[in-house]
């Protein structure tokens, strides 16, 4: 665990970044800084392995006050990933995985193939090992500073908007793969982001802040939603935080029917019986549709689902993919109707 106490950061010019900020980071959980640019997040997050020290306060690392650790020892059992990955230009891919074992003693063998165990661990061929940095995406470098912060398997793992320099669909497929790290490895991690969304989606527990280095509200993502502390937060959270809290309710209360279609509409599938669109009665040609997993995805997956059909109606699948039933919009109303009947349910 991670904790501040009554931490803060003042710099000699009288600016304070971080003031009287107090929280607990649990272990083996995501817990994300989120808020506006100036609110102390990332100061906050880099005071944690001291690569800057706090003015007033401790930071207390599984009880221990971080000031009596030697800085260069904290700081290689704490992993780091930044934005743009920060990988050494000179290096090959595999030697910037192994830089702390190298640190730390380790031989070359034993570290390489770490490196090489890690960089299938995080979705790459391991053939980009003997690669330079610039020879890849940049997607697969923010893939190589996750493993690299991994390499020495620390129990803590900072991250510092990691994911802010890719495009959209790149950024969605790495949150995704740090989910299913985390669900692996437990690590405690703190993750730094400006953009909630990400927060909401990654964030077992979400701080908040305010410009000015004040923490506004800690919670979990869906009593954040839910429940916003005050008018900053509600604003923060944007005005569509009704839509956002049903990523929280699951889609598994839905009602289901299992005949394939509504009155006018067709689902149509392939051999493999996987929906392939909706036809409409007395027309040729497919027209657009959505899906969503039955066990595992939201309402608000649903709704999206139902959003991008012509007849308002969502198809849902098993976890291969293949034709569920198809939930009609009066199930999906009385769901919603239900979601919001309880705040902070999810």
């Amino acid at each position: 665990m991670i904790t501040f106490e009554g931490v803060t950061k003042r710099y000699g010019d009288g600016t304070v970044a971080v003031d009287n900020l107090s929280l607990q980071v649990p272990t083996g959980a995501i817990t994300v800084f989120v808020g506006p640019s100036g609110c102390g997040k990332t100061t906050s997050l880099r005071m944690i392995n001291r690569m800057i020290d706090a003015t007033e306060g401790r930071i207390l690392l599984d009880d221990q006050d971080i000031r009596e650790i030697d800085p260069p020892t904290l700081r290689r059992g704490i992993g780091y990933v930044i934005q743009q990955a920060g990988l050494f230009p000179h290096r090959k891919i595999v030697d910037n995985v192994a830089t702390v074992p190298y640190l730390l003693g380790w031989d070359k063998k034993k570290a390489r193939a770490r490196a090489m165990e890690l960089l299938e661990r995080v979705g790459l061929d391991t053939k980009l090992a003997g690669r330079y940095p610039f020879q890849l995406s940049g997607g697969q470098q923010q893939r190589v500073g996750v493993a690299r912060a991994l390499a020495a398997d620390p129990p803590v793992l900072l991250m510092d908007e990691p994911f802010s320099a890719v495009d959209p669909v790149v950024r969605a497929s790495l949150q995704d793969e740090l989910l299913r790290l985390q669900a692996e490895l437990h690590k405690t991690i703190v993750f730094v982001t400006h953009d909630i969304d990400e927060a909401i989606k990654l964030g077992d527990t979400v701080a908040v802040m305010r410009v000015g280095g004040h923490l506004a509200q800690i919670a979990a993502p869906a009593t954040l939603l839910a429940e916003p502390a005050d008018a900053f937060v509600e604003g923060f959270l944007g005005k569509d935080r009704g839509i956002r809290r049903l990523s929280f309710v699951p889609a598994s209360g839905l009602a289901v029917s299992t005949e394939r279609g509504v009155p006018g509409w067709s689902v149509a599938l392939d051999e493999n019986e996987r929906p392939i669109g909706w036809r409409r009665d007395g027309a040729d040609g497919l027209q657009p549709f959505g899906t969503f997993d039955l066990k595992k995805d939201s309402l608000r997956t649903a709704l999206d689902a139902a959003l991008l059909a012509p007849p308002g109606s969502a198809i849902a699948v098993d976890g291969d993919g293949r034709f569920a039933g198809v939930v009609t919009r009066e199930a999906l109303d009385e769901a919603l109707r239900r979601a919001g009947q309880v705040p902070g349910d999810g």
